[in-house]
């Protein structure tokens, strides 16, 4: 056994590095037993490297590679072309060419073989790689397999293999090719099995891609295949592909595209004892590599071979359980306005304060309903939640419900149905009684809240090591005690029945449309929107004093307010820009993660906002647009209550109506204020922590503060307190979060793995239409910004803003913008109240808009009827 060659069942324990990621999978399938590999050998990268080390040329052109972007698609294809043509050069070592030689003799070199690459980032369990480098079938004669050794070598660097590697961030210099060699079969027929339904992620439902001939057809895109789907040893479902070509191998070497005749073009191409006998073939090697598998496989007089097997990486980790029973998980990021993924400091936090039944997958957060769908009156409640919260949710929920097979029902049982009744009894308009005429009772919540926050700021100043983890521990009693004080509750859920009846009532008597969204705008107390209105007015401070403003369009540093005093103008700057981040300092945007960057942490975050509104509002625009909000609602609401007057028992009607408004007006404001008293609390941990985390830096035992992200709180606890840590822990969590931030949480997803994905039923809307939720009224059209971190946001007047989601760290944008889509959110959910409170058309939960609709192109929001089309 060489180093520079190996045989597939020489692969005892051997590095990654020396044979890249299919040839690692070869060795081990070839280990299987009763599964049929091709024989065959790998050149190893320590070839590759000889190859290349002593090539100034090469090292020159690579150094150049490095220094550019995926957007210099020239370039990349110049330097790239030069350095494939110096591999393809250079001669191959001798020692290289004597340990093929004696391999191929072993095996016989008369036979065909295909010669493969194989590179080291390749087939790894978050980056598949696939397609990348080249792949030669029916090689005959030592001279061609070395030739084609080189091209393999070289396709490292074609165009798509260097701009893959630069998208997901490898290293070229760090990036070697080993190549297989491995014994031709000559197949019927072939394709490719995947252990988990690529469509659905259902990790019970495999499928099989099936055509005849060589795969390359099919891998290629020449041919419609086959696709059977196979579910607990049964074949759930066929499609029969019209197979009009199929590639075969010549005699002579090299392969050649054949017509197939017509009337084969429609047969099955495996027989169902073929299905299910490659289905349990395909369920073995999973099990051996222990995750879903991408299979590839030929059928040669009745035998399967397997040519290759990796990982699936598309699929999105399923949430862990520890029992067999079925689950259903609902995202929480989907209905907290935050689908990135959280680092592990920022989920334990979170999952300290929730009392719901959460799951971790994917660096996310996910809900259990199962047992809530399970009872008639349970799961009414829980649909008519998901309703107002995010449609596509209940939809899915729905499709789980309906299939019948993976939820059992269960009556209701006594106590469920008195609970189910009480809450049937309390009318929306009935539950809100109690606030009648008392705005105070908000002033006082707000009050409370506050009182009790600047305690904590007093009381936690004393702590440090275990102490201040115990600390928090108690004060986060406090926190859910604030959060789940019902009377807090009841106060917002009275002005969301009450916009909810306005709605309905208007709609059934005066043929009125969503009017509850006119009268939510400019209402007291809501401190998300007062974030957004405030940063206007510190650009009326600005706005006087143009050498602030020169200085503002060019700083890069965080320490820009230190700077500032020296300027005209600039004393009060730095005092405007210090009050607004005493009262809002905590937020950013993705807040529910403590790990986040707040604003006050980096204050240069809010610069180009500041600049926006300087550049694209009047002065005092903040005051103007809040009293404007507040009179077209006032007068709004004495059209409503003029028209009703007007009906039958319309006295009475008006007299119920003004009663809602006014619920809406006193109380839908604070439905933003909890939240606020949490990050609010939040940032004055996470100061405490991070005084901890500084002293670990100093202590040598992490490398940099922000290394106590990659812990949960427990962890970080137990380090603090022995003032030792295994430092892989943190760099194992890192990389997972890299892969984390590439995956898209789905809305709801299976014990089995599957995404179920909801729909909107509605008709009669153009043909065209994207559709979402309708959230906030009108219509608009101007320019679309798609934005996906607020760090980028250069908004011009007029601009409507497209975004995954906004949750309230993004709302000081929503003064600059006219209307807003968003791909997740609900009627209920922080942005579209705030939109509503602006008088700004929204329309969200829309399915990958900010990749179906392109920056820049004019689009029309119609906010009303929920759907946007582009000009």
């Amino acid at each position: 056994m060489s180093s520079l060659v190996l045989g597939f069942q020489e692969m005892e324990k051997t590095p990654l590095l020396l044979v890249g990621g299919k040839g690692l999978n070869l060795g081990e399938l070839s280990k299987i037993k009763g599964i049929q590999v091709p024989e065959g050998f790998c050149v190893t990268t320590v070839g590759y490297q000889k190859v290349i080390e002593q090539n100034e040329m090469y090292h020159a052109l690579l150094d150049r590679l490095t220094m550019l972007k995926v957007e210099d698609r020239d370039q990349i294809g110049e330097i790239s072309r030069k350095i494939r043509q110096i591999i393809m050069d250079v001669e191959i070592p001798s020692d290289v060419v004597k340990a093929v030689t004696h391999y191929l003799s072993q095996f016989g070199d008369e036979h065909a073989y295909a010669v493969r690459s194989s590179a080291t980032a390749e087939d790894l369990p978050h980056a598949s790689f696939a397609g990348q480098q080249d792949t030669y079938l029916n090689i005959i004669g030592v001279d061609a397999i070395l030739q084609h050794i080189s091209k393999c070598w070289a396709s490292l660097f074609t165009d798509r293999a260097v701009i893959y590697r630069m998208q997901n961030g490898f290293d070229h210099s760090q990036v070697y090719l080993s190549v297989i060699v491995q014994r031709m079969v000559f197949p019927q027929a072939s394709g490719i099995v995947f252990t988990a339904d690529p469509i659905t992620s259902n990790r019970k439902l495999l499928s099989i891609d099936a055509s005849f001939g060589l795969g390359e057809a099919l891998v290629s895109g020449l041919v419609s295949a086959d696709c059977y789907k196979v579910q607990d040893e049964e074949i759930v479902d066929k499609r029969i592909g019209t197979k009009k070509l199929a590639i075969y191998g010549r005699k002579e070497g090299g392969t050649e595209t054949q017509q197939i005749d017509p009337d084969q073009q429609k047969t099955q191409t495996l027989t169902e004892q073929q299905i299910l006998q490659l289905a349990r073939i395909g369920r073995q090697i999973e099990a051996y590599f222990g995750c879903p598998q991408d299979i590839e496989w030929c059928l040669v007089d009745d035998t399967f071979y397997i040519v290759q097997s990796r990982p699936i990486t598309t699929l999105y980790p399923i949430p862990e359980a520890n029992d067999q029973e079925n689950h259903v998980y609902v995202s929480v990021g989907h209905q907290q306005m935050m689908t990135d993924p959280m680092k592990p400091l920022g989920l334990s936090f979170y999952l300290l304060i929730t009392p719901a039944p959460m799951r971790k997958a994917g660096g996310r957060l996910f809900v259990d309903v199962a047992p809530r769908l399970t009872t008639p009156d349970s799961r009414k409640m829980l649909l008519d939640a998901m309703g107002q919260h995010d449609p596509l949710m209940k939809d899915a929920l729905m499709t789980i419900i309906e299939r019948g097979d993976f939820i059992k029902p269960l009556p209701n049982d006594k106590q469920e149905q008195s609970s189910g009744k009480s809450n049937k009894s309390v009318s929306s308009a009935d539950s809100t009684v109690q606030f009648e005429n008392d705005p105070t009772i908000v002033s006082e919540l707000i009050k409370r809240s506050q009182t009790s926050i600047e305690e904590l700021k007093q009381s936690i100043q004393t702590k440090s090591g275990s102490d201040l983890f115990d600390f928090i521990l108690e004060d986060i009693q406090e926190l859910k005690k604030i959060l789940f004080d019902p009377k807090s509750s009841s106060v917002f859920m009275a002005a969301m029945n009450a916009s909810s009846w306005i709605n309905e009532k208007m709609n059934e008597w005066l043929g009125e449309k969503n009017a509850a969204d006119t009268l939510s705008q400019s209402v007291p107390n809501n401190i998300t929107s007062e974030m957004g209105l405030a940063l206007l007015d510190i650009a009326d401070v600005i706005r006087p004093y143009p050498k602030v403003i020169e200085y503002l369009h060019h700083v890069k540093e965080d320490n820009f307010l230190d700077e500032l005093v020296k300027l005209d103008g600039g004393q009060e700057t730095q005092d405007a820009i210090y009050d607004y981040l005493n009262r809002y300092g905590m937020r950013c945007a993705g807040e529910i993660d403590i790990t986040k960057t707040r604003w006050s942490e980096k204050p240069i975050t809010l610069v180009p906002m500041i600049l926006g509104n300087i550049k694209n509002s009047e002065p005092h625009a903040g005051n103007r647009k809040f009293e404007q909000g507040r009179q077209e609602a006032l007068e709004k609401e004495q059209e409503l209550l003029d028209r009703l007057k007007q009906l039958p028992d319309g006295e009475q009607k008006a007299k119920e109506t003004k009663r809602m408004i006014d619920l809406i007006r006193n109380f839908i404001g604070y439905r933003e204020y909890p939240k606020y008293g949490m990050i609010n609390r939040y940032f004055v941990y996470k100061q405490a922590l991070l005084k901890e985390a500084e002293q670990l830096v100093q202590a040598g035992v992490i490398h940099e503060k922000e290394d106590v992200y990659y812990l949960t709180f427990e962890e970080l606890r137990d380090v603090v307190r022995h003032n030792k840590l295994d430092y892989q822990v943190i760099t194992k969590r890192k990389d997972e979060y890299k892969l984390y931030e590439k995956l898209t949480p789905p809305r709801v997803i299976t014990s089995d793995g599957e995404i179920i994905v909801g729909e909107y039923k509605r008709e009669n809307l153009p043909a065209e239409a994207i559709v979402g939720l309708p959230v906030s009224s009108g219509v608009i059209e101007g320019r679309a910004r798609v934005i996906l971190s607020m760090e980028d946001a250069d908004l011009e007047d007029g601009d409507i803003l497209v975004t995954h989601f906004t949750d309230p760290g993004w709302t000081p944008l929503f003064v600059s913008i006219k209307g807003l889509v968003t791909e997740v959110g609900g009627l209920m959910t922080h942005g579209a109240v705030i939109a509503r409170e602006y008088g700004l058309p929204a329309v969200v939960g829309v399915e990958n808009a900010t990749k179906r609709i392109t920056d820049g192109q004019r689009i029309r929001v119609h906010g009303t009827e929920g759907y946007i089309e582009i000009l």
